[in-house]
């Protein structure tokens, strides 16, 4: 009993020193991470995940300059100075979304639904204290103390070559961000981020009444059917579920802080005046990619040509008609397509990306290894890492072509596990022992049987083990002749063969063990 009092002593020493008060709410909380790394946790992953997000919306620079202006009035009066950041990203879906440190976005197809300004501010307001009130640094503290692992972000576009329908996958250490902000809030959390996003909001002048619009529209969405419904369910719905509670707690909440204020309808629809005008090219955007997913190639690239009719300056367009060509395995077309896409847009991964692969499947690999370079800088991904692995593989250096195949197997795409079974294929040699695990036992006849498993992620085949006797130091005392499984193995699957080994007394078994020579990546 003394012992594990003692034992309890740095724990609690430990969770005492990891106490303080959270900045909005006023309660004592737990917290193992800083205010400092907080706000490092948000500058390392704000960029990334804006390119796993669509990237900025940089055909209309002015609107993210007034969703900063809105975000900016509401931060003023916030409960926690961080230095905050809004942004509006270049994505369909309806969506918002905050890092810890104040990094905040929204997409440019959650503008489009809002009435007016003080809807926008309800919105940056609740993602304000998702920040402010360490709502993602708790997630982040959870994660660590239950060694929780999430999964990826999906992310990226249509390259037929790399997945069957579109999914490229961010690299584990690029997804960091896109986990954090497709964690689902609790009903605690989403109540008191509209709580105190509404006093923020009144405090800033504007009227509360948006946030309790805002929410009983984003009610009534969320019972509808169609593509338009989905779509809200994929995105803001996911993080942030509306519900009739919400509602009536908003509606509590505009009464005890007052009525009045600004709504800001005129000045909201004025500002996005530029945007309206050239929506119904990303309406015939959404359309294409609809037809992409279904395979009607023909159809989704004359929507993207009308699209383009309307607005020539959008790079995902000629990038979307890069990604059509890949689909079609024309990669001497798609280059163009891509090019295009990249002057329009140089700040973008998904050209690059694009590009790199069609190059790579014209034979220019110097150029597709300069593409895929620059897209992996903007965003790690798996398909950018597998084609560089080869490319690194073919001109002879393996240590690089191992790191980046290492990389890539960190995704759980297809192409993560085509890079995963091009690792071991090169590491095989080597390392044969790394990959298959071996056990001796003895059958019902006292015959020795030697079972394998193959712990790779890639099939293997001819896999040769040797039985040793090891004596008490671990030295080989005796060895058997070699046991050859000359049929294909699949990853987690095991097989046994007999040994050749006569009867050994059970106290024996220990001491004997199993070398492994050598396998080889079942083509």
């Amino acid at each position: 009993m003394r012992i594990a009092k003692l034992l309890c002593l740095p724990v609690l020493a430990f969770l005492l020193s990891a106490c303080g008060v959270n900045p909005v709410t006023g309660k004592k909380e737990i917290q193992f991470i800083s205010e400092a790394q907080e706000i490092k946790i948000g500058e390392q992953n704000y960029a990334p995940t804006q390119q796993s997000e669509g990237g900025d919306f940089d055909v209309v620079p002015d609107l993210s300059a007034y969703v900063n202006e809105v975000g900016q009035k509401l931060a003023a009066v916030a409960d926690r100075p961080l230095p905050y950041e809004f942004v509006v990203l270049n994505n369909p879906v309806p969506n918002a979304w905050a890092l810890p440190g104040g990094k905040i976005a929204i997409n440019v197809g959650l503008l489009s639904e809002l009435k007016n300004e003080a809807e926008l501010a309800a919105v940056l307001g609740h993602e304000i204290v998702h920040a402010a009130a360490r709502h993602g640094a708790k997630a982040q503290e959870r994660g660590t103390i239950m060694q929780v692992g999430l999964a990826a972000a999906q992310i990226g576009a249509a390259i037929s070559d790399v997945d069957a329908t579109v999914a490229n996958l961010a690299l584990s250490g690029a997804g960091v961000g896109a986990q954090l902000i497709q964690q689902k809030y609790g009903r605690d959390q989403e109540l008191e981020s509209d709580e105190y996003g509404m006093k923020y909001m009144k405090a800033a002048g504007y009227d509360p009444q948006g946030a309790i619009t805002l929410q009983e529209t984003f009610v009534r969405l969320s019972q509808q059917e169609g593509a338009k419904a989905r779509g809200w369910l994929e995105g803001l719905f996911a993080s942030h579920p509306p519900s009739e509670e919400r509602v009536a707690k908003n509606k509590e909440t505009a009464a005890r802080l007052g009525a009045g204020g600004d709504l800001g309808k005129d000045r909201y629809e004025a500002r996005l005046q530029p945007f309206r005008k050239i929506e119904p090219a990303y309406d015939k955007f959404e359309e294409a990619m609809v037809a992409a997913r279904k395979k009607e190639y023909s159809k989704a690239q004359s929507l993207v040509q009308e699209a383009i009719k309307i607005e020539p300056r959008e790079g995902r367009f000629h990038e979307f008609l890069g990604e059509m060509q890949l689909a079609e395995k024309k990669p001497e077309q798609a280059i163009a397509h891509y090019q295009k896409a990249i002057d329009l847009n140089p700040d973008y991964f998904g050209s690059y990306l694009g590009a790199g692969v069609a190059q790579y499947q014209t034979g220019n690999k110097a150029r597709a290894e300069e593409w895929l370079t620059k897209s992996m800088e903007m965003l790690p991904t798996a398909p950018a890492a597998y084609f560089l692995g080869t490319i690194a593989r073919d001109r002879g250096d393996r240590n690089k072509a191992m790191e980046y195949f290492r990389a890539a197997s960190s995704s759980q795409s297809q192409i993560g596990q085509r890079a995963a079974a091009e690792f071991v294929r090169m590491d095989l040699p080597q390392n044969p022992g790394n990959y298959v695990a071996t056990q001796g036992q003895i059958d019902a006849q006292g015959r020795v049987v030697v079972v394998i498993q193959n712990r790779s992620p890639a099939p293997l085949v001819g896999i040769q083990v040797t039985p040793v006797l090891v004596d008490g130091a671990g030295r080989i005392a005796q060895q058997g002749s070699p046991v050859v499984f000359r049929s294909v193995v699949q990853p987690g699957q095991q097989a046994a063969a007999q040994t050749g080994i006569g009867s050994i007394a059970q106290a024996q078994l220990p001491y004997l063990k199993f070398r492994v020579d050598g396998a080889k990546v079942a083509e």
